[in-house]
């Protein structure tokens, strides 16, 4: 398709934008690495320089972070079984999901970090990296990425597909920006029907769109989750009732510690697990909960929490799941202040009902789901939360109930991982 001299105007207009923002790129990267070391690693790759020979042909992955480095590891792992010469690439724009990768495919996979939409680092990126395929996760939306993908004739997807109302009405003042890069894709597949209507809305060519379902109901759950939470329960007392506070943020931390304390009055023995989103919150975390007086364990210091532990703080990465298993409620983070919300979807794969606050706009259909057939909680501030947990604690009948609920709603769901799989087996070039 012919480029119009008004797209070359608009491409202009964002690039020079773009470059006007690399000062504010810059002193955002110190500013996370202030709280964050991980920051202050590898910053050349942040603007696509890389000092090495380039790879060879890779099939391409882009996940942001640890969240979504989770959803799409089945479908990286799928497509390896099915390919298993072929050199993959995973890029993150986080630390967090850097050490995701590394944990899970132990350098079998390579990694690099996304650079920023400049478009020479987006040309050295792909001059690096040279992708058969592009399969990027989620609402990733980079104009000079998909312009340049586009340019190399490297087939590109979006997959597990989403796009929030918000998301849509922050893209529509800049719609034919968005509309000409989402041009550039050559499948889009959407995790539902409303956020494919929403692509198209965007400016998607609805032939182009269609539903595969949400990558996260076909989360794989390792063999001997159930022993090993067995096992962890009777470490700090079987009978102890446990409460599993997770991905919370900044803004959180408080509300986390005072719903402990709220709790305790009620259930003397309660046990909060904790594990903060960002690692940079982990000594926060610890912290607080000392200066309450309350007996903290860490999983770097102690490894695990006994009969005496009133608080521990899972500072770590990738163990979230094995510790949802061993819990009785889970109060998922994000919900109270107004991030979005996280993966409603892992506890309920593990029989454990979720209690979120209001804010669940990353997840609304998952959210809308659960709560329908009696798998999860909302409520409508931190007040309520509270108040549901402490119901669902008292009612153990009604936790196993609604347990049930929820991981029978993530089995009906599954299937997505081989639509979306087969798809990208669809675009993928035959190697030379």
């Amino acid at each position: 398709m012919p480029v119009t001299l008004w797209q070359r105007l608009l491409r202009g207009a964002y690039a020079c934008v773009m470059y006007a923002l690399v000062p504010a790129m810059l002193y955002h990267l110190v500013w996370r690495g202030l709280r964050d070391r991980e920051y202050f690693r590898r910053w050349s790759e942040r603007f696509g320089w890389y000092g090495v020979a380039p790879l060879p042909p890779t099939i391409w992955v882009h996940a942001v972070s640890v969240g979504e480095v989770i959803a799409v590891a089945p479908l990286v792992d799928a497509l390896r079984a099915r390919h298993p010469d072929a050199i993959f690439l995973v890029t993150t724009t986080t630390p967090t999901g850097a050490a995701q990768v590394a944990a899970r495919w132990k350098g079998e996979v390579a990694h690099l970090y996304l650079p920023g939409d400049l478009r020479g680092a987006v040309r050295r990126f792909l001059a690096h990296a040279r992708p058969r395929i592009g399969v990027v996760m989620e609402t990733e939306i980079w104009p000079n990425l998909y312009l340049e993908m586009r340019r190399a004739k490297v087939p590109l997807l979006l997959v597990n597909a989403r796009l929030s109302q918000r998301s849509l009405n922050g893209y529509l003042p800049v719609r034919p920006l968005i509309r000409m890069a989402l041009n550039c894709v050559d499948e889009i597949a959407a995790q539902s029907q409303s956020d494919a209507q929403r692509f198209v809305r965007a400016g998607a060519r609805e032939d182009r769109v269609h539903v595969s379902g949400n990558l996260k109901y076909d989360l794989r759950l390792p063999d001997g989750f159930a022993a090993q939470a067995g096992e962890r329960r009777a470490a700090w007392g079987a009978a102890r009732p446990v409460w599993i506070a997770a991905s919370t943020h900044e803004g959180e931390e408080a509300f986390v510690v005072e719903a402990h304390a709220r709790l305790r009055e009620r259930f003397p023995g309660l046990l909060l697990l904790w594990a903060p989103r960002h690692p940079a919150r982990f000594p926060f975390a610890i912290a607080a909960c000392r200066q309450r007086g309350w007996r903290t364990c860490s999983r770097s210091a102690e490894g695990m929490a006994d009969a005496q532990t009133d608080c521990f703080v899972i500072d770590s990465l990738g163990e979230l799941l094995g510790f949802y298993a061993a819990a009785d409620v889970a109060f998922v983070g994000g919900s109270v202040q107004a991030i979005g919300g996280h993966n409603v979807l892992e506890p309920a794969a593990l029989g454990v009902p979720a209690v979120v606050g209001p804010h669940t706009a990353n997840f609304t259909e998952a959210t809308a789901l659960l709560r329908d057939v009696g798998g999860m909680l909302q409520a409508g501030d931190g007040d309520g939360v509270v108040q549901a947990i402490g119901e669902l604690l008292a009612d153990p009948a009604r936790v196993r109930t609604m347990g049930a609920a929820g991981r029978a709603l993530v089995e009906r769901e599954r299937g997505a991982l081989a639509r979306t799989a087969e798809r990208v087996e669809a675009w993928l070039p035959v190697r030379a």
